[in-house]
């Protein structure tokens, strides 16, 4: 899945619920699915506001892949090159007089595998990358005792 869109709320809403319709064609666990959603509409919102401005003249990019066993959710935009460091510090409890915000890298980190990030031809490239794999059901053991 591949989608072009202006740097508005509005479009990123438009990707994340064609996301959603991607995920579901795929079979994706809707457990993974919600919270990648969450992690797309994070991103978006962060591309939209912070690296674009909100210019509706702006635009940015997404594509989606589903490989065997994970997804790959790429997000490309020519804005200011990205502190990627952000995603590797340590997160901070809020503290009561704390501006809102903040907690987007969190909600990202919470529901993806992996984050990559580089810049290439000045466009930033956000790969998130959620493996597919859930851990297998605990089997009961039924321990009865064999008289001898």
């Amino acid at each position: 899945m591949r989608m072009e869109l202006q740097a508005t709320p509005q479009e990123v809403m438009r990707a994340v619920e064609a996301f959603q319709e991607f995920g579901r064609a795929q079979h994706v666990p809707s457990r993974i699915l919600s919270g990648l959603a969450l992690a797309l509409e994070e991103c978006g919102s962060n591309i939209v506001t912070h690296a674009l401005g909100r210019d509706a003249q702006k635009k940015f990019r997404l594509a989606v892949e589903r490989q065997e066993r994970r997804i790959l959710i790429e997000l490309r935009d020519a804005g200011p090159e990205l502190d990627f460091e952000m995603f590797n510090k340590t997160p901070v409890p809020a503290a009561e007089d704390d501006p809102p915000g903040g907690w987007g890298i969190q909600i990202i980190r919470r529901y993806t595998d992996s984050i990559r990030y580089r810049r290439d031809a000045n466009e930033n490239v956000l790969l998130l990358i959620k493996d597919l794999d859930e851990p297998p059901p605990v089997k009961e053991v039924n321990s009865e005792k064999t008289k001898t």
